[in-house]
């Protein structure tokens, strides 16, 4: 008999320990599968609204969203965001800091000369915004001697620059500043300065959610196509093309367009064609 109770007594220890064994297994092998996907680190400055905002305290907005949906259900990527300065966004990419950035991203040449640019995710064409009681601003032709706030490194700061470079006769006054879009808008309602240009949505939106009724939106020409980007660091080329990939799954099966009735209100998406 008591025999049989030591052997029965190593065998209730060897199921324990086979118990554990499995446990410990099992606990690696979860491990071992999240550990096998790389993060992405996707960088952005938090605006402009509708493009990129917080709501209580959670990164949202088109971008964000469409971000969220491109790497969802994925077997080899995690995505993280984080949030820095307007310049940390192009910094942390030529560090290798960040993978990829959003933030109502047009293409420049020099950009495409530095990073990497995915497939468009919206159209967005630039607007010239003025008082509704000023006449004398039409076109950018009227611009000169007149003055506006942008922020250092933006394609409009740049284009204005090349303005001022081709124009020094008759400048037009760039204040730099690091307020975000909605400040911007608020003091040219205010009259601190007297034109602003920038996306077309972004302009609606802030004048919508503002109230600023005094503003007015004139279309502006354009010499390429006024899509958003997604950009990536220079050596993502394997991330790039699974990136494209999934936005152009994203436009086929309707969640772009879902996504920008969304938080534009309207369908303001590439042509399919430029969705390569």
């Amino acid at each position: 008999m008591k025999k049989i109770v030591k052997y029965s007594s190593l065998a209730a220890l060897a199921l324990v320990a086979a118990g554990v064994l499995a446990a410990c297994s099992g606990g690696a092998k979860k491990e071992g599968e999240a550990a096998s996907k790389k993060e992405i680190i996707v960088a952005t400055n938090g605006s402009p609204k509708p493009f990129i905002y917080e709501e209580n305290g959670e990164l949202t907005g088109y971008e964000i969203e469409v971000v969220r949906a491109i790497f969802k259900d994925s077997d080899k990527y995690d995505v993280k965001f984080e949030k820095t300065e307007w310049s940390g966004v192009f910094a942390g990419l030529d560090a290798d800091r960040y993978n990829m950035a959003v933030n109502n991203l047009s293409y420049t040449k020099e950009r495409a000369e530095k990073y990497l640019y995915a497939a468009p995710i919206a159209q967005n064409p630039n607007v010239l915004v003025v008082k509704k009681d000023d006449s004398s601003i039409k076109s950018l032709a009227d611009i000169g001697g007149k003055s506006t706030e942008v922020v250092q490194a933006t394609t409009s700061a740049k284009q204005l620059e090349a303005y001022n470079a081709e124009h020094p006769d008759n400048p037009t006054i760039l204040n730099y500043t690091k307020a975000d879009f909605q400040q911007i808008m608020v003091r040219l309602s205010d009259g601190q300065f007297d034109y602003k240009i920038f996306d077309k949505i972004g302009v609606e939106t802030v004048i919508k959610n503002q109230g600023l009724d005094n503003l007015k939106v004139i279309e502006l020409p354009s010499d390429q196509q006024p899509y958003v980007y997604p950009l990536l660091a220079q050596g993502q080329d394997e991330l790039k093309s699974f990136v494209d990939k999934r936005i152009k799954e994203l436009y086929k099966d309707g969640t772009l367009e879902k996504l920008s009735k969304q938080f534009f209100g309207d369908t303001y998406l590439p042509a399919e064609a430029d969705i390569k």
